[in-house]
């Protein structure tokens, strides 16, 4: 069993990222990406591929408390600095400190400043009148940092930074518990390096705080699950994470609550004894009935009843509207399923009004690649009946990829990110089961997303109308 990522692996995938990049660079040179853009894909992918070799070979002989350390200072640290550069580049690029095409980050900052601005009375009414219930739990958590910290954006980014380091500790805790010491260093270490995770400590958007709390959810579940002593603690946390994840995003919040009840039907015996499963089932069941709104119930439910219908008016929409693709109006649960651990692919050709996804398409190739070790780490647990070990965070994980397949939003990194840490968790249990046999389905897989991007630009700009 491999304790660290091998060099043989992040040497290939830089080799493959900066192939893939040239390749699409000449055969779209009308579109090349610009310079800029192309520093943002090829550092992050150097970084994160040089460093999960090194660090997960260096910091193994380290104690559990040396490590835990190191690894919260050094992502807050990374954090840090990335939020400091991106703020001056946004200011620089945009002329504000907010991304391009800043639509939902205005709204949030605008919407949570005028508590501090103009007073708590206006900042009800406005949310009120414009802020649903599943979208306001941001809204609410922005505008109680800026009563204490000011309404300038640099100190609630911070903010962000200490708490997506503490996510990276979390994972580690949770990847330990199910797979031991090798996965928890591994899983924690590519946390802590991956540039998605950073992004969005930068800008003002709900994913950093809704990503801790997902899996804040799942490690404090899991650890209930296998206790071996009943605490009101354990108990008495998960349940209001799903209740203040349901102002965050309802259908996560429905995936957290099924997550959790196949967890007490399926986990192993051994894991969780059936008088455990009896009795957390009646508790889980009355503290449901007692805080869950009939109103959420039915909105989860409308939802799900309506998923194709949405999804078929999604795609249909983004085909016809201007500077659409009209490639989208063929999408279908049937086309992405079988491509939801890998989605998006990069986006390493020059299209309008998408700086973000360029900005991305480094990060983008990163879980391309990784994902080949998340799908190794599901199939091998499955074939050796070893699953009901992990029941948890593999429902949470699969239904929500579930639930992106049936909507409109699969090929949306945003949409992707609040289980990006469980799938980076199970690639590293991946990383563990590697042997020298398994070089060369790497190698072949590493081939075959060099392939799906080159094709994915022409897709992005054959859609479009542009002459190639």
């Amino acid at each position: 069993m491999l304790n660290y990522f091998p060099r043989f692996f992040s040497v290939r995938a830089i080799i493959c990222y900066v192939v893939t990049l040239a390749l699409v660079s000449s055969f779209f040179i009308r579109y090349a990406l610009p310079f800029q853009f192309m520093l943002f894909g090829f550092i992050p992918v150097a970084i994160f591929y040089t460093y999960s070799n090194k660090l997960t070979t260096n910091w193994y002989r380290y104690s559990t408390r040396v490590f835990t350390k190191k690894l919260f200072i050094m992502a807050m640290v990374i954090r840090i600095l990335y939020v400091i550069f991106i703020y001056f580049y946004y200011i620089d690029m945009t002329g504000q400190p907010h991304a391009f095409s800043a639509g939902d980050e205005l709204q949030y900052h605008v919407m949570a400043a005028l508590w501090r601005d103009r007073g708590f009375d206006l900042f009800l009414d406005q949310m009120n009148e414009y802020m649903s219930f599943s979208d306001s739990g941001y809204c609410w958590w922005l505008a109680i940092e800026y009563l204490f910290l000011g309404t300038h954006v640099l100190p609630a980014r911070i903010v962000k930074c200490v708490i997506d380091a503490f996510s990276c500790v979390l994972i580690y805790n949770l990847a330990k518990r199910n797979f031991g010491e090798a996965t928890g260093r591994i899983a924690a270490v590519f946390c802590m390096l991956m540039p998605n995770m950073w992004f969005y400590c930068g800008v003002t958007l709900k994913e950093t705080e809704m990503a801790f709390l997902t899996i804040l959810f799942v490690e404090r579940a899991d650890l209930a699950l296998r206790a071996r002593k009943i605490t009101f603690n354990n108990i008495l946390l998960p349940g209001l994470i799903v209740l203040t994840m349901f102002t965050l995003r309802t259908v996560l919040a429905a995936v957290m609550v099924a997550a959790l009840v196949a967890a007490l039907i399926l986990s192993s015996g051994k894991q969780l004894q059936l008088w455990k499963k009896i009795l957390y089932t009646i508790v889980f069941a009355v503290w449901m009935f007692m805080t869950v709104g009939v109103e959420i119930v039915q909105e989860t439910q409308q939802l799900w009843e309506e998923r194709a219908e949405n999804q078929e008016i999604g795609y249909e929409a983004r085909a016809q509207r201007v500077g659409g693709n009209t490639f989208a109006q063929y999408v279908s649960a049937t086309v992405l399923a079988p491509l939801i651990f890998t989605i998006p692919f990069s986006t390493m050709v020059a299209v309008p009004n998408q700086e973000n996804q360029m900005m991305m398409n480094g990060a983008n190739f990163i879980k391309n690649i990784l994902s080949g070790l998340t799908i190794l780490a599901v199939f091998l647990l499955l074939i050796r009946g070893d699953w009901r070990q992990h029941v948890l965070p593999m429902a949470v994980m699969l239904g929500y990829l579930v639930v992106l397949v049936f909507s409109n939003f699969a090929h949306s990194e945003r949409f992707h990110f609040p289980i990006l840490a469980f799938e980076l968790m199970f690639a590293a249990y991946g990383v563990t089961q590697l042997t020298n046999k398994h070089k060369r389905w790497y190698v072949i897989w590493l081939v075959g997303i060099c392939v799906a991007n080159i094709v994915w630009a022409w897709v992005k700009l054959a859609g479009r109308g542009y002459s190639i």
